[in-house]
């Protein structure tokens, strides 16, 4: 027989438990007696042995394991555990699935998208453009290359936290059918830049936050000069306060100026470390990073990584303006 999934919606929420679809009307005819099928809803509750049926029912025992070769035979119950009674070996058995039933090969409807009750209204929002209709996400991860690249000939030290990232949207997002992780190099090469795209990493790593940082609301200080740019942390533009500190970073969102159709988050810091507080304000603590967010307005937050623990590592981040 057949396993799929079986989806009951109430209303409020949508439940899913496995099904088991008759292919042989034979097996099926074996089910449907009266007593069998009483003995199949009494193991699809717990595992039971024979004797212990025939005294629940008020039947003589050998009926039931008359009943029970049928079932087996039908592949709707089977054995679980052998265990030693009174000198006799007593057959536990259980049915095969929680739910069995016959269907058509017509009429399947595709069902809308519905994100999980704990993807609230701004999270919804903030990834409005990355999810199409039937949830698949839209877009391109990029990371900054491994090796050395871009005017300050770096390599890239804070790609893997696009990994948390993925993981993080996995929850309320479905896999898309192509690769979506990509290096900064490979995007400009294949010039993939009119995608719904997420940044992670600075202008120190990212080539594509390099070449973005003039439409950023709150920017990265890069000064020209003989070896490339010289890298002086970020600048607000509505406060004028500059942050140097390497645990700071930034969480953006803004129009894609190679394509107005589709929008760009930048996760970028001064160093790999305001990266990782980028990464964890967004999936760890969305709640007061988008705040202040506005749908279909430019947006960027400044984000301060902390160590509560004392351990070394970022595991918290402070929210900075």
């Amino acid at each position: 027989m057949a396993r799929k999934l079986l989806l009951y919606d109430d209303g409020k929420k949508r439940m899913v438990k496995e099904i088991m679809v008759f292919e042989d009307p034979q097996k099926l005819k074996l089910v449907l007696g009266r007593l069998s099928w009483k003995i199949l809803v009494m193991l699809s509750e717990k595992e039971m042995y024979p004797l212990q049926i025939a005294r629940e029912l008020g039947v003589h025992e050998q009926k039931v394991y008359y009943h029970i070769r049928k079932l087996v035979k039908a592949g709707v119950v089977a054995v679980t555990r052998q265990e030693s009674k009174k000198g006799a070996i007593a057959k536990y058995y259980r049915a095969s699935s929680t739910a069995f039933g016959v269907e058509t090969s017509y009429g399947y409807k595709t069902i809308e998208y519905a994100a999980p009750a704990w993807v609230s209204e701004p999270l919804q929002k903030f990834f409005r453009e990355f999810l199409r209709e039937n949830g698949v996400f839209d877009g391109k991860i990029v990371v900054g290359s491994p090796l050395p690249h871009g005017p300050f000939r770096t390599s890239a030290r804070d790609g893997h936290y696009a990994s948390h990232l993925a993981f993080f949207l996995g929850q309320f997002a479905r896999m898309p059918e192509e690769f979506i992780v990509k290096l900064d190099v490979d995007v400009k090469a294949e010039k993939e830049e009119k995608n719904n795209l997420i940044l992670v990493g600075g202008p120190g790593t990212n080539l594509l936050t390099q070449e973005l940082n003039d439409y950023l609301p709150i920017r990265f200080n890069m000064q020209p000069s003989e070896q490339g740019f010289l890298f002086g942390g970020l600048v607000s533009t509505k406060t004028g306060r500059v942050y140097t500190a390497d645990s700071v970073g930034l969480v953006a969102k803004i129009v894609n100026p190679w394509d107005s159709g589709k929008r760009v988050i930048v996760l970028a810091g001064n160093k790999a470390v305001g990266t990782k507080a980028c990464v964890l304000a967004l999936t760890n603590f969305w709640d007061k990073t988008l705040e202040k967010y506005r749908d279909d307005e430019p947006f960027a937050t400044v984000i301060q990584g902390l160590d509560l623990d004392g351990d070394g590592k970022v595991d918290s981040v402070e929210v900075l303006e």
